[in-house]
């Protein structure tokens, strides 16, 4: 049987998120390395109720992990690629956890269309990717690959938590 463990909920159940704790998620969004009280400065609560706030948050699983956003050529891992991976199964599988277990792997999304799934891999150069796609197109459920190598990245950023469906989305630029 295999595990799930790994696989996170697609929301946190019954969270129920106001006004202040957008803005609480907005602001660590930003820098999750601030204080209580500094973060209690920007939204207007006391460092004590800001602090419970977040533990709450943290506790309903809408905050998951604070983490250090890492620059890629910094450790020697500039390439970014996304592959797209078409199997022969549908769904969470033994090969999904093995793959999970690639270091080089930052993401994995089961996604609908051509492909079963995507991932998004960071590598330090082209003679790397070649080797990872070995190992991925070595699981018997792997029917194809298909590889994007990113050129630039023009966006990349964390959930928006202060964005919501009633949130008025400002008009796009005309070109």
């Amino acid at each position: 049987m295999a595990k799930t463990d790994g696989i996170r909920s697609k929301h946190a159940d019954g969270v129920s998120l106001d006004r202040m704790d957008r803005k609480i998620l907005g602001a660590l969004v930003v820098d999750a390395t601030r204080g209580y009280a500094d973060l209690g400065r920007e939204v207007g609560l006391s460092a004590p109720a800001v602090h419970e706030r977040v533990k709450k948050l943290k506790a309903a699983g809408v905050i998951r992990r604070i983490s250090a956003a890492i620059e890629g050529a910094a450790v020697g891992r500039p390439l970014l690629v996304f592959i797209h991976v078409a199997t022969n199964n549908w769904g969470h599988s033994e090969a999904i956890d093995r793959l999970s277990e690639l270091p080089e792997l930052e993401e994995m999304h089961s996604v609908t269309g051509d492909a079963s799934m995507i991932l998004k891999v960071r590598l330090a150069n082209t003679d790397a990717l070649e080797a990872l796609l070995r190992r991925i197109n070595a699981f018997e459920s792997v029917v194809a690959t298909h590889t994007f190598v990113t050129l630039s990245t023009y966006l990349e950023r964390p959930v928006q938590a202060e964005v919501t469906a009633d949130w008025p989305a400002p008009p796009l630029p005309r070109e």
